[in-house]
């Protein structure tokens, strides 16, 4: 099974996102070992200065990336990447199951990721040019990570 897993800044902090998650986590067992793996989001004052985001983008920067083996493709999300179909999505899960990488998918905090983490990426992929909470992000790409699972399994779910 390939080995999925999100990294994401700061925690659900909603139960109807919480039970979202559960759900498509539980969805997603027979296709991937998939994990969910939080790292604390930065503390900023109100209105911070450009500096203090740039700082707080570093510190969860080296978070993220004391998590991602060498070897793993990493897919960050951030608002400058490549809009995929989901036919890619699955597509890029297929490629990584036959080449047998880990897949990493980034999801930053509410000012998005730090350079480190977007070189690091192997891809950048944007869900749309419409802003959505960051939660809501996270139940949109287990979604369409199941859909891309879906798709090359030959499953009617993604029509």
């Amino acid at each position: 099974m390939l080995p999925v897993t999100i990294l994401t800044v700061g925690r659900l902090k909603d139960r109807f996102f919480e039970d979202a998650s559960a759900e498509y986590m539980k969805y997603l067992k027979q296709f991937a070992k998939t994990e969910i793996v939080e790292i604390p989001a930065a503390t900023l004052p109100d209105n911070p200065a450009q500096s203090q985001i740039q700082s707080a983008l570093d510190k969860e920067a080296e978070l993220l990336l004391k998590r991602i083996p060498d070897s793993a493709f990493v897919a960050a999300l951030c608002i400058e990447g490549k809009q995929y179909s989901s036919e890619d999505m699955a597509e890029l899960l297929k490629t990584n199951q036959q080449t047998g990488k880990p897949v990493f998918f980034i999801i930053g905090g509410s000012y998005g990721l730090s350079d480190m983490v977007k070189k690091r990426a192997n891809v950048r992929l944007s869900m749309s040019r419409m802003t959505f909470p960051h939660r809501l992000a996270r139940i949109m790409l287990l979604e369409q990570i199941y859909r891309g699972f879906t798709i090359n399994a030959g499953k009617t779910y993604h029509k």
